[in-house]
């Protein structure tokens, strides 16, 4: 089955701000990935834990898109560019992929500091 793929108004804004040539890469990397086993994890396919905006990641070198899958729909949110574990869109540090940060770990009492 081919799945359609859509892009969303601020995921082509962030594709269009990429260079040519990397908007390229990952067009022909969605394409080639994404119409016929979106679902299947592999080493460019990556299911995405418990987060919050999108269910799956695509990379393609150091560019990334992240997508959901929605009947036989790809909906492609968002798209940037990896540098160490940062993700950039658009020039900036991306945080709307990642859960609220963890609550700091600690033994339940408090310090009596008299």
């Amino acid at each position: 089955m081919a799945f359609r793929i859509t892009i969303t108004e601020d995921a082509d804004r962030q594709l269009r701000s990429l260079p040519v040539r990397e908007q390229r890469i990952l067009e022909a990397a969605i394409l080639s990935r994404l119409q016929h086993q979106p679902t299947i994890a592999t080493k460019a396919i990556k299911l995405l834990r418990s987060n919050p905006l999108a269910e799956f990641e695509l990379r393609a070198g150091d560019l990334r898109a992240l997508y959901n899958v929605e009947g036989d729909e790809v909906v492609i949110l968002v798209v940037g560019r990896k540098v160490g574990n940062t993700l950039i869109v658009e020039s900036e540090e991306f945080h709307g992929h990642q859960n609220d940060p963890a609550e700091p770990l600690g033994n339940g009492f408090e310090k009596d500091t008299e």
